[in-house]
C-alpha cells in the first residue's frame, strides 16, 4: 500500500469515527476498570498462594 493511500485511507476513518457521548464514555470506563480490577485480584491472589507454598 503506497503512503498516499494510507493517508487517504486514515482520513476516511477520521471521517467516520464520532466522539463518545457520557453514557458510551463511562460505560467504557467501568467496563475498563472492572477489568483492571479483576487483573489485579488474580495477580493478589497469585502473590498469596506463592506466599502459602514458600512457607510450607
Amino acid at each position: 500500500m503506497s503512503f498516499k493511500k494510507k493517508i487517504k485511507n486514515y482520513i476516511r476513518v477520521l471521517k467516520i469515527t464520532k466522539k463518545p457521548n457520557k453514557k458510551e464514555f463511562w460505560g467504557s470506563a467501568k467496563i475498563t476498570a472492572l477489568g483492571i480490577a479483576i487483573i489485579g485480584f488474580i495477580g493478589f491472589l497469585i502473590y498469596i498462594i506463592a506466599t502459602m507454598i514458600q512457607n510450607i
